[in-house]
């Protein structure tokens, strides 16, 4: 969680992408608000959530529609996983994702 807060830091999410931080647990989530990595994930304009699957699993919150494309730092991806089959999810590490948040495209941190 720090690397991408630190990609996010002063900066702000790109207008019509949403930016989803779960933690994957309750220690990671009380370790990054003690932290102050949850203050700097709200600033930019993410969304925070308590530990859970989510959108990860096709469940809720943040789940694709057809066409939409996301970019996860989860460990699986196939057809349907996070929703419409129709969509497109590609993995990447969390600098990458915070870059791609910012930009609202696919980028490394150094093209910021």
């Amino acid at each position: 969680m720090r690397i991408a807060a630190e990609v996010l830091k002063g900066r702000q999410v790109a207008a019509g992408v949403r930016c989803i931080i779960i933690p994957g647990s309750q220690q990671i989530h009380l370790q990054a608000t003690r932290e102050g990595l949850v203050e700097t994930f709200l600033e930019a304009g993410c969304m925070v959530s308590t530990p859970t699957c989510g959108p990860c699993l096709g469940g809720h919150m943040g789940v694709l529609a057809a066409g939409e494309k996301a970019i996860a730092t989860t460990n699986r991806n196939f057809v349907g996983r996070m929703g419409h089959p129709e969509s497109e999810v590609y993995l990447a590490g969390p600098a990458i994702a915070a870059a791609s948040a910012v930009a609202g495209k696919i980028c490394s941190p150094d093209e910021l």
